[in-house]
């Protein structure tokens, strides 16, 4: 596993060198090595199903005790999947959609030193080294959300990001150490066996306080939300990578990886699910009146991650289960709605939704992924999004408050439903309009990873009885 992540740095070192040598075909070049980690990590899948896990670790300052261990199971293992196999088809699609950009490889470099930071922050086991890969990311999407410099609005959504991610990530620093001194370990492995006595410490409330905010910094929960739709000043390819399938899970999987140490009492319930409801109706709100494609997906994210959080601040078996199908729901249809805005975006000239219209005719394969990734996305069936919206119903319902918490998860489906509709009918099935007519189908490069990930979307696993079951 170690091996594993220090390839994809590598990676990151060797773009620039690999995008002179292998030109128009970088993309592919760069995404070979990254299915091979992917190879790597599914190999793992039976094993982990089967209630195993694995743990690597590096004694890098032994006097010292400072060490960078990393811990597989179920949760980290779903997360690295997505980070890589994702990654496998935004690292594709960049090469197409940044052809003939004189500053390429460097963006793929940016690419690639996110994907390594995200991937070692889901393996961490080591509280300083899941720190220092939580900042990495942080300064990686810095990075390519202010890619195109040249541009005001660019650098202005770049430092807000910054600014805001990086001030979560000090409190959560602080909420670390003091988790450390109180459970008497730096490795989550340790402090997991001690969990009773770490909630019950004076200092458990402020703990929890100092990991609250830096996860809701970083995935975008009020009131932290609004430096996310800000964010899509990014390239596309950076804002399908970070802000649907990756960056912006990383607040939600503290969330749930710190459950076992910090979960289970009034003040997470308390905290945790009245944040996330507030955050997952205001995204829907905010989304139904936006006009750019990518606002209106980013809004809709800040959607989802609420949903998730609420979820997970509940905290029973069966929201657990309906929060992590949910994060696996969401990457894979929000990803590729993303490349096909881009796609849109690249072939028409323009994102604006009032501007679009007739592109079915113009972009038909284009046009098949949206559907299918805007069927999941509303929860129709048989796709694994309405598995994960009927799991997070069931939880619900059996929550304390099962009428409040039903009511909140049916407006914020409504509006979800309302949303796909507005993202497929007007731009794909409404009157053709002037820009329409200029677009055509998108190079290879541009709609295969759409479609494939669309395509893995709107798929119900075979025999899944639970959104809890792969997890």
């Amino acid at each position: 596993m170690l091996i594993a992540v220090a390839l994809i740095f590598v990676l990151a070192l060797l773009a620039p060198a690999a995008h002179r040598v292998f030109g128009d075909y970088v993309g592919w070049a760069l995404a070979a090595p990254v299915c091979a980690v992917a190879g790597f990590f599914g190999a793992y899948v039976p094993a982990v199903t089967g209630g195993r896990t694995f743990d690597a670790r590096w004694d890098w300052a032994p006097q010292l005790g400072a060490a960078v261990s990393f811990h597989l199971d179920g949760l980290s293992l779903l997360m690295a999947l997505l980070i890589l196999g994702i990654g496998v088809l935004v690292t594709v699609y960049t090469g197409s959609y940044l052809r003939g950009h004189e500053a390429r490889g460097v963006f793929f470099a940016w690419l690639l030193l996110f994907m390594g930071s995200m991937l070692g922050l889901i393996l961490a086991d080591n509280l300083v080294a899941l720190y220092v890969f939580w900042e990495l990311t942080t300064i990686s999407s810095f990075l390519l959300i202010g890619f195109e410099h040249q541009r005001a609005e660019a650098r202005a959504a770049a430092w807000q990001a910054l600014i805001v991610t990086a001030g979560g990530g000090l409190a959560l620093l602080a909420g670390l150490l003091m988790l450390a001194h109180v459970g008497g370990s730096y490795e989550l492995s340790e402090l997991r066996l001690g969990a009773d006595a770490i909630r019950g410490d004076p200092l458990y409330e402020a703990i929890l306080a100092l990991v609250l905010i830096g996860a809701f910094a970083k995935s975008a929960q009020f009131p932290f939300h609004f430096w996310l739709p800000a964010a899509m000043e990014a390239p596309t390819p950076a804002s399908a990578y970070l802000h649907s399938a990756t960056m912006v899970k990383a607040g939600v999987y503290l969330l749930a990886r710190m459950f076992p140490l910090l979960g289970g009492t009034d003040v997470w319930l308390w905290i945790v699910a009245p944040i996330g409801a507030v955050t997952m109706v205001l995204g829907g709100w905010l989304a139904f009146h936006a006009r750019d494609l990518k606002q209106v997906l980013a809004f809709s994210t800040i959607t989802m991650l609420g949903w998730m959080t609420m979820l997970l601040g509940v905290g029973t078996e069966k929201a657990i289960a309906g929060a992590v199908s949910m994060l696996l729901a969401h990457a894979l249809y929000k990803g590729a709605l993303f490349l096909v805005a881009g796609a849109v975006d690249h072939e028409s000239g323009t994102r604006d939704i009032e501007r679009l219209g007739g592109l079915r005719r113009k972009m038909p394969l284009t046009a098949t992924a949206a559907g299918l990734a805007a069927l999941s996305m509303a929860g129709i069936a048989p796709t694994i999004g309405f598995i994960a919206k009927e799991t997070a119903l069931e939880a619900m319902e059996k929550s304390a408050r099962p009428v409040l918490g039903v009511g909140v998860v049916m407006i914020a489906g409504m509006l979800m439903v309302a949303v796909a509709a507005i993202l497929v009918i007007r731009p794909f099935l409404g009157t053709e309009t002037s820009d329409a007519r200029q677009a055509h189908e998108a190079p290879q490069g541009l709609k295969a990873p759409a479609i494939n990930i669309a395509i893995a979307r709107a798929q119900r696993p075979t025999g899944a009885t639970n959104a809890g079951a792969a997890p």
